[in-house]
């Protein structure tokens, strides 16, 4: 897959909806009805972080639900790829990006949002062909004035803020001409998953999803 193919999908992900869930998920068994939730709540497109020693069977097991489309977080070397790949995800997020990590992405056809913090990042992963990226970490790196000042000078880049992002700052990156979608994890709150709590994250991810939209 080549970068401008991997752009097209991932920029195909991060239009199914304003928020893009980035998931902790401790225990396999919260895996599917955790999905289902957040999905019938309106936010199809789940990134399932590789924090956890459970990640890649959550990931397998979400990616049995109906309606979503799965992806794995925190992809750091080119071994995270093949094991993310292998395990369902239909595509992958990089917090940075380096080579062995692009070209690992590319070998295995899994459709890649890199990360980018700067601009010298952003140039360069454009050059080898990227045109939509993960901003990470979006507050910490400057936050939606930052990005708004990126969109003159690199108009044809587009980005999913993520890191720091809230339900009282979403709005003002969603309204960014640069800014296809935001990650956030608020959508599932790990009481609410702990107590089985459905409903309330399904809640939350239909609040989510009305974002942007107004």
């Amino acid at each position: 897959m080549t970068p401008q193919e991997a752009s097209r999908k991932t920029e195909e992900i991060c239009r199914l909806a304003p928020i893009v869930p980035v998931l902790v998920v401790d225990d396999v068994a919260h895996a599917a009805p955790l999905a289902r939730a957040l999905v019938a709540g309106g936010l199809p497109a789940l990134e399932v972080t590789l924090r956890t020693a459970a990640a890649l069977d959550v990931i397998a097991a979400m990616a049995e639900v109906p309606g979503g489309v799965v992806g794995a977080g925190t992809l750091l070397t080119p071994d995270d790829v093949k094991a993310a790949k292998a395990a369902g995800a239909r595509f992958g997020v990089s917090p940075g990006a380096t080579d062995a990590l692009l070209d690992a992405a590319e070998a295995e056809d899994l459709p890649l949002l890199p990360g980018a913090a700067t601009a010298s990042e952003a140039m360069r992963l454009f050059e080898r062909g990227y045109s939509v990226m993960k901003f990470f970490p979006a507050e910490a790196a400057g936050g939606a004035a930052f990005l708004k000042s990126l969109a003159s000078p690199l108009p044809a880049i587009r980005f999913c803020p993520t890191g720091g992002v809230s339900p009282a700052n979403a709005e003002d990156y969603l309204s960014l001409p640069n800014v296809l979608c935001a990650g956030g994890s608020w959508v599932a709150p790990k009481p609410a998953m702990l107590a089985g709590d459905w409903d309330g994250i399904e809640a939350l991810a239909r609040e989510a999803a009305g974002l942007g939209r107004g």
